[in-house]
């Protein structure tokens, strides 16, 4: 299909593992472990939790966001263990995109049911 990304397939597939394998009703915390090992089992740069930096009112603040993870520096995933993927939800990762500039963003919720509808792409 035209318009797919390998890389948010990638990371989407990885999720949909860890889903499998682990089911419903961990913590975000559980799922984020399982999902940084299976993206490296796919020899993919994931930065888990990283600091980033922020100019606000002139001044550069060194810890101002951070995403759960940037994957090959392409790409912001959020993981959510949530009922529904709310507004909120989505204007934090845009947020995150806007000032990272990185330009593609995933939300996973694990809670979701079925699956598919936990999974939100935006692309700035």
């Amino acid at each position: 299909m035209a318009g797919r990304d390998p890389l948010t397939e990638a990371i989407i597939g990885a999720a949909l593992r860890v889903r499998h394998n682990v089911g419903v009703g961990l913590l975000e915390s559980a799922y984020h472990a399982f999902v940084v090992h299976e993206l490296g089992k796919l020899d993919l740069i994931v930065l888990s939790r990283p600091s980033l930096p922020a100019i606000y009112d002139g001044i550069a603040i060194k810890v101002a966001y951070r995403p759960d993870l940037i994957v090959n520096n392409r790409v912001i995933v959020e993981l959510k263990t949530v009922t529904s993927i709310l507004p909120v939800h989505k204007a934090q990762l845009l947020t995150y995109m806007r000032l990272s500039r990185i330009k593609t963003g995933l939300i996973i919720n694990f809670f979701a049911a079925p699956f598919t509808d936990g999974l939100v792409r935006m692309v700035l």
